[in-house]
């Protein structure tokens, strides 16, 4: 019982150093590295022209625009903010306002800058997106928040690559926030991201938005150190030794590679290339006996030199 006690008690004041020094990290950071970060993904291909289903006034785009103009705007001044727009006439540069500053005046003149045209590379443009993200996090030696808010009116035309980046970025404890602008059934990641609305009239496009920007700041890697010790403190000593770890191993920061094509290989690239299970089993097998002989003739050959002397 004695060491057990022992054993909780070096546990425990271990996880309150650790717990100390990371809240005199936090405190004595500067206050830049602590910017939340959102980069917001507007769908401007051919579809986002139309009218709403219900609602006759405006457009998906003039609507989308009307909505960010809105809450971006008013949105904390220390926020940095990133637009990439995907397909979209009379753009030369994908981030028509790149990650950084608030710029108010900038920023507005952005996001009316694109006009409905083409498809829906919504795989390509979220890892881009994340990558930036990432990035900053880098920069930032992983403080802050970081987040992904798209807005779409459409299924991608790449979903292979959707499917393929949406759990390497929430792997990386990016948020993802998702808007479904007038659709007629939920979008593909409407149970797979963090948050999901629909928004079928202006009027929900704009409160969507504002909820979901409204959250800033509610989900990154800051962590109270105070917070943080009044959820371990009751814990056994062998889950607040987990959990030191995860407190302090940062989130990976590894850009997301490209997704490359799948090529089915012929059947004789496959048996020049790839062995079969049976060959592979052989193989360790024949591994395994090789080491137990070394091992052998390793003891014997002692013996035999101990004899001597």
């Amino acid at each position: 019982m004695k060491f057990i006690i022992t054993a909780s008690s070096g546990t425990l004041l271990i996880l309150l150093l650790s717990l100390l020094i990371f809240s005199v990290q936090i405190c004595s950071a500067d206050d830049d590295i602590h910017k939340d970060n959102i980069v917001v993904i507007l769908d401007a291909s051919g579809s986002m022209q139309d009218k709403f289903s219900g609602d006759r006034t405006k457009s998906k785009m003039e609507a989308a625009k009307a909505a960010l103009q809105e809450v971006l705007a008013n949105i904390p001044d220390g926020t940095q903010i990133g637009l990439l727009v995907f397909s979209g006439a009379n753009i030369h540069n994908e981030w028509v306002y790149p990650l950084g500053p608030k710029d108010t005046q900038k920023l507005i003149a952005a996001i009316r800058l694109p006009q409905p045209s083409g498809d829906t590379p919504l795989g390509k443009y979220i890892r881009i997106g994340a990558n930036r993200l990432l990035e900053q996090r880098e920069k930032q030696y992983n403080y802050g928040n970081y987040r992904l808010l798209v807005v779409t009116d459409g299924e991608a035309s790449d979903a292979d690559q959707v499917k393929h980046y949406t759990p390497e970025i929430l792997n990386r404890q990016i948020r993802i926030d998702v808007i479904g602008v007038d659709m007629k059934t939920d979008h593909m990641l409407a149970n797979v991201v963090d948050s999901y609305r629909k928004a079928d009239n202006p009027g929900e496009l704009v409160a969507a938005v504002s909820q979901i920007l409204a959250e800033t700041g509610d989900a990154g890697t800051d962590v109270g150190a105070e917070d943080a010790f009044e959820y371990i403190a009751p814990l056994s000593p062998e889950i607040a030794a987990d959990l030191i770890q995860q407190l302090t191993t940062p989130p990976s920061n590894t850009s997301i590679e490209v997704k490359r094509a799948e090529v089915t290989p012929s059947p004789t690239t496959t048996s020049q290339k790839t062995s079969t299970p049976q060959q592979r089993n052989d193989e360790k097998q024949s591994t395994i006996w090789f080491v137990i002989i070394l091992v052998v003739l390793f003891v014997i050959g002692f013996l035999v030199f101990r004899n001597r002397k």
